[in-house]
């Protein structure tokens, strides 16, 4: 892509694997668990509800488009345009897509009232450095999958009734917290 270069590698402290996978166990946990605590009866509920949505659809999108793209990652060549080869599995970055995937409705539903929401935008900022330092990804790997959350995010926010929704029975629409 003409900007992609290997980096430095820094797989420690703050950038090591272990928190990259904590942190997108927090935020995949963290939407459907509080979708499914919260309903769709409230405003955050119908956002987290939007935001699993946005989980699927990225997670399938991002999936499809490694088949089809094959590049390999920069711990496997330090060629980044090593494109539709087998084995390739860089292009686009999965875990950046769910994250930015996650919090693009939250951002997009609560950024305007409360603009500390807007400070969720860190996560996938965060996760794509540390993807890059961590020689997973080459850096339009990231960009790629952080454009592909936010569109999925932008869509499922944009759609009044979340498709999860209309697959699950009616008691998942009303929360955990309602029943209990």
């Amino acid at each position: 892509m003409g900007f992609d270069s290997e980096s430095s590698a820094s797989a420690t402290g703050i950038w090591s694997r272990g928190d990259q996978k904590a942190l997108l166990v927090v935020v995949v946990a963290g939407v459907v668990g509080g979708a499914l605590w919260e309903g769709s009866d409230s405003r955050l509920g119908r956002t987290l509800w939007q935001s699993t949505d946005s989980l699927l659809m990225g997670a399938v999108g991002a999936a499809l488009l490694k088949q089809a793209f094959g590049r390999l990652r920069p711990s496997q060549t330090t060629d980044p345009n090593q494109w539709f080869k087998s084995g390739g599995q860089s292009f686009p970055s999965g875990e950046v897509t769910t994250i930015a995937s996650a919090v693009t409705p939250l951002v997009l539903e609560y950024g305007p009232d409360h603009p500390a929401a807007y400070a969720l935008e860190l996560l996938p900022a965060y996760d794509a450095i540390a993807r890059v330092r961590s020689h997973a990804h080459w850096q339009s790997d990231v960009i790629a999958g952080w454009a592909l959350g936010t569109a999925v995010g932008y869509y499922a926010h944009s759609r009044a009734q979340p498709f999860t929704l209309m697959v699950l029975p009616r008691g998942m629409a009303v929360g955990w917290h309602k029943t209990f």
